[in-house]
């Protein structure tokens, strides 16, 4: 496959993927997120490959979602269901492949962004990075994030994360319980070529089984997913997620007020 938006090279055993949208802050377009599905498929079908890497070109973000400006602010509810469906399919694809696949983080991880590093098995950042979700606060919808962050870092603090949209920073993230390491800025190459040293040095047929262990109760077959997709249907492409969106670009706080209303 060539690739348009994102980087893939293999050496030594160790697939490396990297979002390449700099200019974007290595946000998601449908091509992109299709791309990284085929690319991390490949990786766990290569034999060759024993651990699997994701990262963002530039320094300046791992990736912060969704692109506002070619996806989210023209989405309706036919393009929700497509991305919906394709996010599923790239976070699948991460969760269930059979080797080790590490997020290395430099820079903002946020929003979808926020949710691939939670679905990687592993996560090294450096110290000057954030982490958050945006959903509630930009007019997209973090729905995968529901059944993984409970899970990774408890209800209360998943709550926390998605409700109130704050930032993280990498010192924070690993207090919770969302990254493993966190290294110094310029530091993250080496940190990750130590960690896939250590882990090409380990059984891959012991890893793969362990890895099939930890995520026997998959979150993306959660029978309520496609009724918490299906619910936000009608959102997207709605007043409200447009005057979210609309504040997002225009840098002004949303007014959310004519929306509130009184259970059904």
């Amino acid at each position: 496959m060539t690739y348009t938006d994102i980087l893939f090279g293999t050496a030594g055993g160790v697939a490396t993927i990297t979002i390449n949208r700099p200019e974007a802050l290595n946000a998601l377009r449908l091509e992109t997120i299709d791309e990284l599905t085929s690319a991390v498929l490949a990786a766990d079908a290569d034999p060759e490959i024993g651990v699997v890497v994701l990262r963002g070109a530039g320094g300046r973000a791992f990736c912060v979602g969704g692109d506002q400006k070619v996806m989210v602010s023209t989405l309706n509810r036919a393009g929700w269901y497509v991305l919906a469906g394709r996010l599923r399919d790239l976070f699948a694809a991460v969760r269930r492949c059979g080797k080790p696949v590490i997020a290395a983080v430099e820079g903002w991880c946020i929003g979808g962004g926020h949710e691939l590093h939670c679905f990687c098995d592993l996560t090294i950042a450096t110290e000057s990075s954030r982490f958050g979700q945006v959903g509630a606060r930009v007019g997209g919808a973090p729905v995968f994030a529901t059944r993984l962050l409970p899970r990774l870092i408890g209800e209360k603090r998943a709550r926390e994360v998605l409700f109130l949209c704050e930032q993280y920073t990498a010192a924070e993230a690993l207090q919770f319980g969302l990254v493993n390491r966190v290294v110094p800025d310029g530091e993250l190459d080496a940190a990750v070529a130590r960690m896939c040293a250590d882990l090409l040095a380990k059984s891959p047929s012991v890893l793969r089984a362990l890895k099939l262990g930890v995520n026997v109760d998959d979150v993306l077959s959660d029978a309520f997913l496609p009724l918490l997709v299906e619910s936000l249907a009608d959102f997207f492409g709605s007043a409200e997620q447009r005057e979210a969106t609309g504040a997002y670009a225009e840098k002004r706080a949303p007014d959310f007020s004519p929306f509130r209303r009184s259970p059904s």
